[in-house]
């Protein structure tokens, strides 16, 4: 304990001081291994004076030289092991030729010849042992150093008491290393707390740079959305990467720890908050009922469940084809409803199928229906458009069939913003499952059907946002289909949450629409992920930047912008980012045989006339490209290689 002590304050020294004391103690090696050479050859310790003293004199004017000429002395703890014993023993091998020389070959008198021969090994002992102790005794601590000095070093923004948790939290990382704190009340700056100093946030791009910071913590729980914006917009100057913490609500009680650092998501940087859910509308359709959620283990669905879950339903019903994504969800939800009384039933299903759809809800009879399963990714649904139209349209139908057949009381469709105007089949087959459902809903009144129509939800599959991140992480290019392309944006919480209060609010063929904030250019998105994470974008004003977008095109049937809503005339509800929209459709009797011929089409995989019925079907809607179906246009390039033949 008392040698540890010794090591940091011995670790901390300058570089010449460690090197002036290391020759010290060789030079002391010298004389003693003199002292001993002339005990072990003449039995008895002698004075040592006359050419005694000269032997001494000899051992250090020789030693030292050599020993800093060979570079002993310019990484004293670096070495280790055999690497340290080499480098002395070449050293003292070159010495002791010489001192044997003198000593031995050529001899002084009164100085035994012995002496020449025994002094060079004890010195090779003893210098060996010195540098093995100094390796067991500092070496440990030496690596620690390097491991500590070699850490990222990161300023924390907020003095407050989530802060000076964090600050505690990370002082023995091995992680990251607090060089500061930021805060913006003036009165604090200049001041140490618990060890770190105060500085002012407008001096971040400065300090980036003198302390080499890498990352910028926010420690901010309970900040409102605008002020964080405007922080984010402030640290986006200075090259840094910014992690942040969750909401108070989301942090668990107690001390704050290494864990809760997050990557900063970009709904971080929303303009605006989420509003506090109704519960009452929360739990009018969910609360000690039967409820089933169709694709239950995608994007929507899944959060849809861990929402309804926390309301307490009697019995959740789980829909979904993928076996993988079922299992997961099930499992998930198994450890969330511990002793809570709700029954959880995966169920392997096709929303397609529209027997397997009866027989569940004749045998559960749920009250309340959430049909989250579509196929939604615009290019994939382009490419193949048959099995798109089934599954959207023919699938949504069906289950609704089902859901009126047998006494369901409440059925909510997810929707999207890609239905109005559409240019694609996937937002094509979404507003004709809209009609088909509205049209179901004025003939069967006696369940509530409805309609939540939104757009991106961040960090859904497909979506921009992690896909961006890992192009970020991987060193670019990002790829970005239009410089001005633009979309709008919701957190799958909210999204879900909004879509389960709409439903409550539901009369019968309602379309509601979700207020989706301001619609936000990608191109903007796809900077400040870049600035956020401490890099720069790489283009032709800052060609030594670190990453490129790259700019790819759009993808068959993709907008530059997207709708919410067909008409302008939305109506407000009880609730202020829910609001309903008046879409016209075609009546039960009229689109019914339509959509039969529209089946019999798809059947038979005949592109051109599906194409053409859904232009029929879905008013406002204008393919923007031509047919790009796999199927139809392997087909059409054998038929054209055979009438070359």
């Amino acid at each position: 304990m008392l040698l540890q002590n010794f090591t940091m304050p011995i670790l901390a020294l300058p570089r010449w001081a460690k090197r002036f004391i290391v020759l010290a103690l060789d030079s002391a090696l010298c004389v003693l291994t003199v002292w001993l050479a002339y005990y072990l050859r003449l039995g008895e310790f002698v004075a040592l004076s006359g050419n005694a003293f000269w032997a001494v004199v000899t051992s250090i004017g020789v030693a030292l030289p050599i020993f800093i000429s060979t570079g002993l002395y310019r990484a004293i703890f670096r070495y280790s092991g055999w690497p340290a014993l080499l480098a002395v023993a070449r050293s003292i091998s070159i010495y002791g030729l010489l001192y044997v020389s003198v000593f031995t070959a050529i001899g002084v008198q009164e100085v035994p010849r012995t002496v020449g021969i025994i002094q060079p090994i004890l010195l090779l002992l003893f210098v060996g042992a010195s540098r093995a102790l100094a390796r067991i005794w500092l070496g440990d601590q030496y690596q620690n150093i390097l491991k500590r000095t070699s850490r990222p070093k990161v300023l924390i923004y907020g003095a407050g008491r989530t802060g000076r948790q964090l600050v505690a939290a990370l002082a023995n990382s091995h992680e990251m290393q607090v060089v500061g704190l930021l805060d913006d009340d003036d009165r604090l700056h200049g001041h140490v707390l618990n060890g770190q100093p105060i500085y002012n946030p407008a001096d971040l791009a400065n300090l980036a740079t003198t302390l080499t910071i890498s990352d910028v913590l926010l420690a901010m729980p309970s900040l409102n959305r605008k002020r964080r914006n405007e922080i984010l917009a402030q640290i986006r100057t200075a090259r840094v990467a910014v992690r942040t913490l969750p909401s108070v609500t989301d942090l668990a009680q107690g001390k704050v720890s290494i864990s809760d650092l997050r990557e900063l998501d970009i709904d971080d940087l929303l303009g605006r908050e989420p509003v506090v859910p109704n519960h009452i509308l929360l739990a009018m359709n969910v609360r000690s009922k039967v409820v089933m959620v169709t694709g239950a283990g995608g994007s929507i669905g899944s959060e849809i469940c861990r929402q309804i879950v926390t309301v307490g339903p009697s019995k959740l019903l789980l829909i979904e084809q993928s076996e993988f994504a079922l299992y997961s969800i099930h499992q998930e939800l198994e450890e969330k409803i511990t002793d809570r009384g709700i029954v959880l039933v995966p169920l392997l299903a096709s929303v397609q199928d529209s027997e397997r759809m009866h027989e569940i809800m004749s045998t559960w009879h749920p009250d309340t229906v959430y049909h989250a399963a579509a196929y939604k990714h615009v290019p994939l649904v382009e490419h193949n458009p048959a099995v798109g139209i089934k599954n959207n349209v023919l699938g949504t139908l069906r289950t609704a069939q089902a859901a009126t057949e047998n006494g369901v009381s409440d059925f909510v469709l997810i929707s999207t913003d890609k239905a109005v105007r559409p240019t694609n089949i996937m937002g094509a087959s979404k507003r004709l499952a809209e009609m088909a459902l509205q049209a179901l809903a004025a003939n069967s009144p006696g369940t509530k059907v409805s309609m939540v129509r939104f757009g991106n939800v961040l960090g859904s599959s497909g979506s921009v946002v992690p896909k961006f991140r890992q192009q970020i992480r991987d060193g670019g290019p990002i790829a970005l289909t239009h410089p001005d392309i633009t979309r709008y944006f919701m957190t799958i919480p909210e999204a879900s949450q909004l879509v389960i209060q709409a439903g409550a609010m539901a009369k019968g063929g309602d379309v509601f629409v979700l207020d989706m904030g301001q619609s936000v250019k990608i191109m903007d998105l796809a900077r400040r992920m870049i600035e956020l994470s401490g890099l720069t974008v790489k283009d032709e004003q800052n060609p030594d930047g670190d990453i490129e977008i790259e700019i790819t095109g759009l993808r068959p049937g993709e907008k530059l912008h997207e709708e919410l809503l067909i008409g302008d005339n939305p109506k407000p509800t009880s609730h202020q980012r829910i609001m309903k929209a008046h879409e016209e459709f075609v009546p039960w009797a009229e689109l019914e045989g339509k959509l039969k011929s529209l089946e019999m089409a798809l059947n038979v995989n005949d592109v051109g006339v599906i194409r053409l019925m859904m232009e029929k079907l879905v008013s406002g809607y204008t393919p923007s490209d031509e047919i790009v179906d796999w199927v139809y246009l392997e087909q059409e390039a054998e038929a054209q290689a055979l009438g070359l033949a």
